[in-house]
């Protein structure tokens, strides 16, 4: 199985998950700033989740830099890039999160993400 089947499963298997999601799952929640009790300002640190389509997104707390990766770890790995030559904490939020910001992660994603629009829509007008 070559890279591109692989890649093109995972993007098949998402937008049939985030198709049969209840809708209350589907509230994206709003990212705050970091409680400086919690992670020092000397520290980056990056939200990382999914967003409401499935896709991982790792985002800078403070909001200055943030990606969409169809990879938990290409989220982590372009986290401790950009927090170089320190590492930076990595926060897991438990609810969905959007991308508010440029995506600095993945091109490609923005073309996959039309993709699972599309694939959502039919599978929803193939329902009885």
């Amino acid at each position: 199985m070559t890279l591109q089947m692989c890649e093109d499963a995972a993007m098949a298997a998402l937008a049939l998950q985030a198709g049969r999601r209840r809708p209350e799952a589907q509230q994206a929640q709003t990212l705050g700033p970091i409680d400086p009790d919690v992670v020092s300002a000397a520290i980056p640190a990056f939200f990382i989740g999914r967003n409401r389509a499935g896709l991982w997104i790792a985002r800078e707390a403070n909001g200055s830099i943030g990606g969409l990766f169809l990879f938990k770890s290409s989220a982590i790995d372009f986290a401790n890039r950009q927090s170089k030559p320190e590492r930076c904490a990595l926060v897991f939020p438990t609810e969905t999160f959007e991308l508010d910001i440029e995506n600095r992660g993945n091109p490609l994603i923005v073309l996959a993400e039309g993709t699972r629009r599309l694939l959502a829509r039919m599978t929803t007008r193939g329902r009885p």
